[in-house]
């Protein structure tokens, strides 16, 4: 069981039913603006991961996990729905799928994320993980709104060409394809959604195209990033937070 208390947080995995519940609710409020629950048949085999604030037990962050022994497996993830990951399958050692990440839309603490990656971080560690992967997410389904974000992921974060996920799903925004355009930086990092951004600083990779999901109401890149690749010293600060 994963505790991890850093400052006014608290994280750790659900015990209980009520506990995924709690969870289910907030992704929910978060993805749909909605009173009531967000579940797929992927809930079931994942270990879900709480955030709460320890001052009044709200629970301010959510994601879930779903541990892989190897590439072999990847047909099991949430992803594989989306993107064509055989290149993946070849991958040998141990992996974990992070999905439905969600940060409570009235909660702006940049803690929350940091204590979220510490979670994680430990959890990695205590698995031996060797890659973590998953979907990372741009509200709403126009792409023109990022195009400088889509640039900038064309010019310094594709994915090994060994590992690059090909197209599956019915409607894509090829972006390495269809964006000239040179990014102008400022206007790509404020449009980057922070899950992704953390990804990319740490030597994450993506998909060269993004997924229209209209059920989500969502743009996605598929995101994957190499445990072995993470600079040393940005190892050490989530370390330290994990610790």
């Amino acid at each position: 069981m994963l505790t991890l208390r850093k400052g006014r947080y608290l994280a750790r995995t659900a015990a209980t039913d009520a506990d995924r519940e709690a969870a289910q609710r907030l992704r929910a409020l978060a993805f749909h603006a909605a009173v009531g629950i967000d579940l797929d048949p992927h809930d079931a085999e994942c270990t879900h991961v709480l955030i709460e604030d320890q001052r009044d037990g709200a629970l301010v962050c959510c994601f879930r996990l779903l541990p892989l022994r190897s590439g072999a497996e990847i047909a099991r993830s949430y992803s594989a729905q989306f993107y064509d990951l055989s290149a993946l399958a070849d991958f040998a050692g141990p992996m974990v799928e992070m999905g439905r990440f969600c940060i409570h839309p009235e909660r702006r603490d940049a803690d929350i994320l940091r204590v979220a990656w510490g979670a994680l971080t430990a959890f990695v560690d205590a698995h031996g993980v060797e890659m973590l992967f998953g979907c990372a997410s741009f509200p709403g389904t126009e792409a023109g709104a990022y195009h400088d974000a889509f640039a900038l992921l064309r010019d310094r974060h594709l994915a090994p060409q060994r590992w690059l996920p090909r197209v599956k799903a019915p409607t894509v925004f090829e972006f390495a394809r269809r964006v000239r355009r040179k990014p102008d930086l400022k206007a790509a990092q404020a449009a980057m959604p922070p899950l992704l951004r953390t990804y990319l600083l740490m030597g994450g990779w993506v998909s060269d195209h993004a997924v229209i999901d209209q059920h989500m109401g969502t743009l996605h890149v598929f995101t994957g990033l190499e445990i072995r690749a993470v600079p040393p010293t940005r190892a050490r600060l989530l370390r330290s937070v994990a610790g």
